[in-house]
């Protein structure tokens, strides 16, 4: 049934939102100088990799000796909206429909970081990544990422239909309210490095 409802609700977004998809394209390649597009190698079911993608809100610029520049400088006024809005998670929709991803379920983090689980937190990948979460709706980037992790869990624990339902209901709320997009030091959140009491 989640797969069902998944497969048809990403269909039907897409062709909603299509012209959405051709302005925010136009927005951001020219902003970018480039690529409106962002894609990386993201852990889903299982830890099995697949490509995620997502509109880029950051531009390449670079420091003299070739290096990027910090996320904060390279987050253009375009893609600051466009993070605010959660528009830049809109592609993950052909994720979804692809059956990479699901709607609802723990945020697709970094490959580098699947050795850094404690056996707890790792259980996050039993069930397929989602473009939201019950952590997305509970904090977002404004939170820990042990934070962010127990959340994850317990959405593995008691995962149902209307937990779905609920999820999504909160995440348009904090979508219209720009909720928890920025942690408080950073344009993004810092890199997992392990929880302290993991080796």
């Amino acid at each position: 049934m989640k797969r069902f409802i998944d497969s048809l609700a990403s269909l039907l977004l897409i062709l909603f939102l299509t012209p959405v998809y051709v302005i925010v394209v136009v927005l951001l390649t020219v902003v970018n100088h480039g690529s409106p597009f962002f894609t990386q190698q993201r852990p889903g079911l299982f830890g099995r990799s697949f490509k995620v993608i997502k509109f880029k809100t950051m531009n390449d610029r670079t420091d003299p000796s070739g290096k990027l520049l910090p996320d904060s400088q390279r987050l253009t006024t375009v893609g600051k909206l466009v993070r605010s809005l959660s528009i830049d998670e809109l592609p993950q929709l052909f994720n979804v429909l692809k059956g990479d991803m699901s709607l609802v379920g723990p945020r697709p983090l970094l490959v580098r970081y699947l050795d850094r689980y404690t056996e707890e937190q790792a259980r996050r990948h039993e069930v397929k990544p989602g473009i939201t979460g019950w952590a997305q709706v509970n904090g977002r980037n404004a939170i820990s990422w042990e934070e962010k992790f127990k959340l994850d869990v317990w959405y593995v624990d008691n995962l149902s239909f209307w937990l779905d339902m609920k999820i999504l209901f909160m995440t348009l709320l904090k979508v219209f309210r720009r909720e928890g997009i920025s942690n408080q030091q950073a344009a993004t959140m810092p890199e997992f490095m392990g929880t302290k009491s993991h080796p």
